[in-house]
């Protein structure tokens, strides 16, 4: 009888996921636990619903699930080890099934479709199975998150403020901001 079955006798593969986002307080002790993670794309290839849309629109699905990222640019540029080709609008870290750490970034800010996920490779056999997961999530998503953030360009030399506002997504060029005044190339 179906209604006998416990949580426990149904296998790992056919359970849904829990995916708990890393906050930005708890950076340093996310990269501590994983610091021996050989990281890769491997195992996310399979293509997904989020795969074919815009990463502005994502990032707003991320914020309305998940709020804030775990790191954005601004928290990058004052690293000393900081590069251009770490120039990315934000990233989103999480940990699913309180074990198999994962990154979740974007490719060339609001200018592509689809993400980049990082992930451990000892686990690549069940990250279709997560990645799905994540999508159908994002996809049931009704009402987006707004956000702001900043995103500078190397290939176009160029920074931007990208938003999603009062239902509209905005990328506007701008002057290099402020708040990173340590930033050049």
């Amino acid at each position: 009888m179906l209604a006998d079955i416990s949580l426990a006798q149904i296998p790992d593969a056919f359970r849904e996921p829990v995916i708990k986002k890393v906050e930005t307080a708890d950076r340093a002790a996310f990269k501590r636990q994983y610091r021996d993670i050989i990281w890769t794309g491997m195992g996310m290839q399979g293509a997904t619903t989020m795969d074919h849309l815009p990463t502005s629109e994502l990032r707003a699905r991320f914020q309305a699930l998940y709020g804030n990222p775990t790191q954005t640019l601004e928290h990058l540029v004052n690293s000393p080890d900081f590069r251009a080709a770490e120039c990315v609008q934000f990233e989103y870290w999480f940990v699913v099934n309180d074990s198999i750490p994962i990154m979740v970034l974007d490719i060339d800010g609001p200018f592509t479709n689809g993400l980049v996920y990082g992930v451990a490779s000892r686990y690549i056999d069940v990250m279709p199975g997560i990645k799905r997961a994540l999508s159908n999530k994002m996809m049931g998503v009704r009402e987006m998150g707004e956000y702001t953030d900043y995103f500078f360009s190397p290939e176009r030399n160029e920074w931007y403020e990208v938003s999603y506002r009062d239902g509209r997504f905005n990328n506007k060029k701008i002057d290099r901001p402020a708040r990173f005044p340590r930033f050049n190339f």
